[in-house]
């Protein structure tokens, strides 16, 4: 269906939308924030799983790109393709621009007489995260997806980004520093949510979702050593299909614990907030590798673990640094170290007294630092200064650079997808995951 309404402002990402996953909680309030300082806009994202193509809400419509593709890049490459068509049409009407990716990044910014302003969100790589689902990757298509990056980077009028770990390596791999701003994930600080009738009387929680990065396997291996608390159980609820961790309750067999392991999948909002605020402990085993250092990242499960007034023991990282102070709003230990990790969760199970100490303390910074309020008034600011802000616009990109005005050639096109053909098979059935599931 074509597009009703004259839109002024665009939300592009390319992630589906809604979802259970962290990222369409980050993606419903920066496309709300938009919206509502525009007096209405367009959200183009994926669509599928039963979502309808097209639809509207008062003066906000949302088209989502439904058409499947035997890959990850095909499909990149079509979501691209489309969104040009979109700005064809509507390119003229548009004040602002806000993209979350490359592939939504590149289409809006190569276009050489845009009159429209322009903000680039870095929530990830894909040059540094697509390796870990895809490790066939070729260092020369990844070098290739590098320099789409940079040239969002490069050609936006702003940058935004949820954490300051982010925002120094963007400026470590050379984006300019006068264009970004850090703005911080959030949280909401709601009533004590209702807990679920099925849970345990004792438990500790994993929620979000299941990549490697994550450290869903350290997390398993600690909890083996707390084998004689055995009136403690592990929730973990995960943001994708049963069929994701597959891996992981084999590991859990091995471990000899799949007994104490609660599943549960693809809650929603108000029925996942009942789990966490039920936990004695919220868990985020970060693994320390590129992804998380190297990129940096911006846990979701942290600030809403913090928000339900439920102490987190984390990796000991810098994104995590952020959110945390060890022995005040939780715990951090060094990453990928079981023992540690059990250790830690071993003593705050021991000492309820300092987990109600924890837990006060991090839903008080939760209020005082990281309020989606706080947050998207942050963003709305900078919406009102990058449209009334003055300046050329930046020149075409330069005939025969890696990205000529952004746009792939069907060469290079045709390059990432004999590629991805030959890595599509990930190293093991956890990496089938959304590789941006937050």
């Amino acid at each position: 269906m074509p597009i009703q309404l004259q839109p002024r402002a665009l939300y592009a990402s390319f992630d589906r939308f809604p979802s259970a996953k962290g990222a369409a909680t980050h993606i419903a309030r920066m496309a709300e924030t938009l919206f509502r300082t525009m007096d209405g806009g367009l959200l183009y994202t994926l669509g599928g799983d039963d979502l309808p193509i097209y639809q509207r809400e008062g003066n906000v419509e949302i088209l989502r790109y439904a058409r499947q593709a035997p890959n990850f890049l095909e499909r990149t490459i079509g979501f691209a393709d489309r969104l040009r068509l979109l700005l064809e049409e509507h390119g003229d009407d548009l004040a602002i621009c806000h993209v979350r990716d490359p592939w939504s990044g590149v289409p809006v910014l190569e276009r050489p007489d845009r009159r429209y302003r322009t903000v680039y969100e870095v929530n990830g790589l894909p040059s540094i995260e697509l390796p870990y689902t895809y490790p066939g990757l070729s260092a020369r298509t990844l070098a290739k997806i590098r320099a789409a990056e940079e040239f969002c980077w490069s050609r936006a009028d702003a940058i935004i980004t949820p954490s300051a770990t982010i925002a120094e390596n963007l400026l470590r791999l050379g984006a300019p520093a006068d264009a970004i701003t850090v703005i911080p994930n959030g949280a909401d600080l709601v009533p004590a949510a209702t807990r679920p009738d099925d849970a345990p009387p004792r438990y500790i929680i994993y929620f979000g979702a299941l990549q490697r990065w994550q450290g869903a396997d350290v997390m398993l291996r600690a909890f083996a050593r707390l084998a004689d608390m055995e009136d403690v159980q592990l929730v973990i609820c995960s943001s994708t299909h049963h069929r994701n961790v597959k891996i992981y309750r084999k590991l859990a067999e091995r471990l000899g614990i799949d007994g104490r392991i609660i599943w549960r999948f693809a809650l929603g909002r108000e029925e996942l907030r009942g789990w966490v605020a039920g936990a004695e402990l919220s868990l985020a085993p970060l693994v320390e590798c590129s992804r998380n250092l190297d990129q940096g990242c911006a846990p979701l499960k942290i600030l809403e673990s913090m928000a339900c007034g439920v102490p987190v023991v984390a990796s000991d990282l810098p994104a995590t640094r952020e959110l945390i102070a060890d022995g005040v709003h939780g715990r951090l230990v060094r990453a990928d170290r079981p023992a540690d990790l059990a250790r830690a969760i071993r003593v705050l199970l021991e000492y309820p007294e300092r987990r109600r100490e924890m837990g006060k303390a991090g839903r008080g910074r939760v209020a005082d630092e990281f309020t989606w309020e706080r947050s998207t008034a942050k963003l709305a600011r900078l919406y009102r200064s990058v449209i009334t802000e003055n300046g050329d616009r930046f020149p075409p990109a330069p005939q025969g650079s890696r990205i000529n005005q952004g746009r792939f050639t069907d060469e290079h096109d045709a390059l990432l997808l004999v590629e991805q053909r030959a890595a599509i098979a990930p190293a093991d059935e956890a990496n089938r995951c959304d590789p941006y599931a937050g």
